[in-house]
């Protein structure tokens, strides 16, 4: 059973995109090489990355969830070291950038010149997390 809570250290990064070419192309992007590279990482504090893609197959979503900040920090630093980072912009233009969580200094430091727009957390429930 979920209770209320004021408190919560996840943070949710959604990033809007614009596919440049073929919708056919970044789709398998995403299932064969994007979704199995970062599976394959194991972090420890990465909840959940899924990619959504619009009606027509000219915008896509990615919606990553994390434990905590120290989390997105080790997500960041993964992706600037993987050859996904290079392979993405290949594939898509960013639109915008929205995180939601309290996000510590660092995490805000290393997103804002990006365009990343953030919310801090204000209140709420979750049914996938046990209370404490």
């Amino acid at each position: 059973m979920s209770v209320l809570r004021e408190q919560s250290d996840q943070i949710c990064s959604v990033i809007q995109c614009r596919i440049k070419g073929s919708p056919q192309e970044f789709k398998k992007w995403v299932k064969n090489r994007s979704s199995k590279y970062i599976l394959g990482l194991k972090e420890e504090k990465l909840i959940s990355y899924e990619w959504h893609i619009s009606d027509d197959e000219k915008e896509a979503t990615l919606i990553e969830l994390l434990a905590d900040s120290a989390g997105y920090m080790q997500r960041i630093k993964n992706h600037i070291e993987s050859p996904i980072a290079a392979e993405v912009m290949e594939l898509v233009d960013f639109k915008g950038w929205l995180i939601f969580g309290n996000a510590k200094p660092d995490l805000v430091e290393a997103l804002a010149p990006f365009g990343a727009t953030f919310q801090n957390y204000l209140f709420g429930f979750n049914h996938s997390i046990e209370p404490r």
